[in-house]
């Protein structure tokens, strides 16, 4: 079986509808781990990935034919790179994607001279918190949250998706 060639490069404004089914696509794995109102979640708002687009806060990994199949949303909050939402595609799961994504928001960050990655994340889901120690992210004590983070642990309160434990994480930038 020949690999299928991956790349990652800037998401553009005209994919955002493929980048929302990747995340619904994505979410649908949570029923698997007795999650479904996590899976019931609206993808992010249609606006709101147009506008990371357009501001370079949207990297996707393309599939031989250029069409998205992974995707990493972003910004930077008090002062690290802050992974916003990072979803593969389960047909394209387990072949390295989001570890890549993941290295090139390393590269992105190091560009900016930001010191640490950060996200956000389900603590006991196997491919949420467990994957991302075994990418070199610790968890973040709530005391190191700063107001950037503290108001996004805040607004995920708010929508109900702390149902199960969650806490932050962070990274330093390698180089």
């Amino acid at each position: 079986m020949t690999a299928v060639p991956y790349r990652i490069r800037p998401g553009r404004s005209d994919e955002v509808d493929v980048v929302r089914a990747i995340e619904v696509a994505a979410a649908l794995q949570f029923r698997e781990v007795g999650l479904p109102e996590i899976a019931a979640l609206d993808p992010a708002e249609r606006q709101e990935v147009m506008l990371r687009a357009r501001q370079g806060r949207l990297l996707v990994t393309a599939d031989a034919a250029d069409r998205p199949v992974a995707f990493a949303l972003f910004s930077e909050i008090d002062g690290t790179l802050h992974i916003e939402e990072l979803d593969v595609h389960p047909d394209h799961a387990r072949r390295g994607l989001g570890a890549a994504l993941i290295e090139r928001l390393d590269a992105v960050a190091r560009e900016r001279g930001l010191p640490d990655l950060t996200l956000s994340t389900f603590r006991d889901v196997p491919w949420n918190a467990p994957y991302y120690a075994r990418l070199g992210f610790v968890p973040m004590p709530d005391e190191d949250l700063g107001p950037g983070l503290a108001a996004i642990r805040d607004m995920i309160a708010g929508k109900g998706i702390d149902i199960i434990p969650r806490l932050f994480m962070r990274r330093p930038v390698t180089g």
